[in-house]
């Protein structure tokens, strides 16, 4: 799995030419439809074992896959300004509150890696890594370890690193992203197929 410094078009650029239309339509459409898609993404809850699930961070890696870097980074960017003028876009708003106020509590670490994994996993699609089931897990597992770790350091800083942060912050989670690994593993090769016939 090395990494290529060729550019490869992404899933979007193959389906929506950027030289045949607005790039600045484009992107406002994709960037507006995807911060849509996250919020209801994040009110979704799937159930599951041993938490139920969204699939907010699937379609945040799924969407940047599709997208490319740039795209995939100003739809996560533009979900978080959504939320931070305290619009109700993120899981559990506004019974768990609004704006900064919730972006700095117990998910304000997790809401930051949104913003990283989506930027490196729409880099590695760039560069070929959304074609095969392989490597497609692969940009997942960064993309979903990004989210993790600056969630589980800002929870222990919050809260304290004697508490049980990686019970509350990281267990509970690994099989939902697992098969939501799984899934978007899967389906973006089976895309990618679909577009070349």
């Amino acid at each position: 799995m090395a990494l290529s410094t060729t550019y490869h078009p992404t899933l979007l650029d193959t389906v929506w030419d950027s030289t045949k239309s607005s790039k600045w339509l484009r992107f406002a459409l994709i960037t507006l439809g995807g911060s849509l898609l996250l919020t209801a993404t994040a009110k979704l809850q799937v159930p599951f074992y041993p938490v139920p699930m969204t699939m907010t961070t699937f379609a945040i890696l799924f969407l940047s896959m599709a997208c490319g870097w740039r795209l995939g980074g100003a739809i996560v960017l533009f979900y978080l300004m959504q939320g931070a003028a305290g619009l109700p876009v993120f899981a559990g708003t506004p019974e768990k509150g609004i704006g900064i106020a919730y972006m700095m509590g117990p998910t304000g670490g997790y809401l930051i890696g949104y913003y990283m994994a989506a930027v490196a996993v729409g880099f590695l699609a760039e560069r070929g890594w959304d074609r095969n089931v392989v490597t497609t897990a692969a940009a997942m597992l960064i993309g979903s370890a990004l989210i993790y770790i600056p969630g589980v350091l800002y929870l222990g800083s919050l809260f304290g690193w004697d508490k049980p942060i990686l019970e509350w912050g990281l267990y509970p989670f690994l099989l939902g992203d697992l098969t939501k690994l799984v899934l978007a593993a899967v389906l973006l090769p089976m895309l990618w197929k679909a577009v070349k016939k």
